[in-house]
């Protein structure tokens, strides 16, 4: 268990001893910028009814309301405008054959989500639902869609969480049982009170619990308030903060990550894939590659419900600093996704590639792309495990 001032193994400090601290921070100040405290639920902006019922609420802006009472971390604001919501077009009936993005209308205040199934919840063998989410359910409680793990914000650096959107002073949840490792400012490079750390007022916990035999950690950042300290043991939903603004952001939010094996910033794990969907609702996840087999970065993939033609645009990881699930190997995933017929398309040079793909309640529904080979619904043979990414 690493105590609060520990700092990153020598494989990782590596990385960043060449840079002064300052350089240091300004080269990730990405990690967390585009963390907005605003966006757009997933999926079109011309909705009907039935489809406003299976949408996010866009979160709240800062309206003048007031803000969190705890010190906040210097930093520069960003602007975000890394994600682009599709609107769905007039089809007759006929699946969408293009996207057009008008200026986007005024979103619905509430959305209605099915109660969140039982952690640890494990339909499949290589399922590990283990965390309930760390916003209580009467508040949106699921994460933006245009800035999802593996997203870029600028540059190269890419998003090692997800954010939940929500207005300041939100009860922040323990997602599991365990201790708590850290609480306060400077997370990053384990600087304690360092009030420029992108994080901000940050909150890890170790889980009772591990995965594979490697110890399982969870952190919760751009807190307004901590209320919990280094040693205190912690229950599944127990309040541990209050969402803000800390560190670098442009709005109120949480971000969340999910870390197995090592608690720093290069042993993430997409938190999509541990935390619990809706009940009937599942989640999606995919490896697309060129012909040769090739991650492909930042590829878009068109998500569509042959139910009510209701589109989702999802883009696979971005370079560096993510990881995939031993597994799936995926570099592509979105939860909450209601249980369906979905067609799935992607662009590859001259042509659009099509395939439709079972979203099953509960568990991960997977697919793969390998350029002109097409796509197929396969699972993986057998699990496999990065020792360099996983080793105590």
């Amino acid at each position: 268990m690493p105590p609060q001032n520990k700092k990153p193994n020598s494989r990782r400090q590596a990385a960043f001893t060449w840079l002064p601290r300052t350089a240091v921070i300004l080269l990730l100040l990405g990690l967390l910028s585009a963390c907005a405290g605003s966006g757009l639920p997933p999926g079109s902006a011309d909705r009907t009814p039935a489809q406003q019922a299976l949408e996010a609420p866009a979160p709240e802006t800062n309206d003048g309301s007031p803000q969190p009472t705890a010190i906040a971390a210097g930093g520069q604001q960003m602007v975000d405008n890394s994600g682009i919501t599709p609107a769905i077009p007039d089809t007759g009936g006929e699946p969408p054959a293009r996207f057009i993005f008008p200026t986007q209308a005024p979103p619905p205040k509430s959305a209605w989500r099915p109660p969140l199934y039982p952690v640890p919840w494990a339909l499949r063998d290589q399922d590990h639902f283990f965390f309930i989410r760390p916003i209580p359910v009467k508040d949106v409680n699921w994460p933006l869609a245009n800035y999802r793990y593996g997203g870029i914000f600028f540059q190269d650096v890419v998003h090692t969480g997800v954010d939940i959107p929500g207005p300041a002073g939100t009860p922040v949840l323990a997602a599991g049982p365990g201790k708590v490792v850290w609480s306060g400012y400077g997370l990053l490079n384990f600087s304690p009170g360092n009030l420029d750390d992108p994080y901000g007022l940050a909150i890890a916990i170790q889980h009772d619990f591990g995965y594979k035999d490697q110890p399982l950690y969870t952190l919760y950042a751009h807190l307004s308030e901590s209320d919990v300290v280094v040693d205190q043991v912690v229950n599944t939903g127990d309040v541990i903060g209050l969402t803000g603004e800390t560190g670098v952001v442009t709005g109120p939010h949480l971000h969340f990550e999910v870390r197995i094996g090592h608690n720093d910033f290069f042993s993430t794990r997409n938190p999509e894939l541990w935390t619990a969907p809706p009940q009937g609702w599942g989640v999606l996840a995919g490896r697309v590659m060129d012909t040769k087999g090739e991650l492909l970065f930042r590829k878009e993939v068109v998500v569509t419900s042959l139910d009510n033609y209701q589109v989702w645009l999802v883009m696979t990881y971005g370079p560096k600093n993510v990881n995939s699930d031993p597994y799936y190997q995926e570099n592509v995933a979105m939860g909450d996704l209601p249980a369906g017929l979905y067609q799935l398309d992607i662009q590859y040079g001259d042509e659009k590639f099509s395939k439709n793909i079972q979203i099953v309640p509960g568990t991960v529904s997977y697919f793969t792309f390998q350029g002109d080979d097409g796509f197929s619904l396969n699972l993986p043979a057998t699990p496999t495990v990065d020792p360099e990414i996983l080793a105590p």
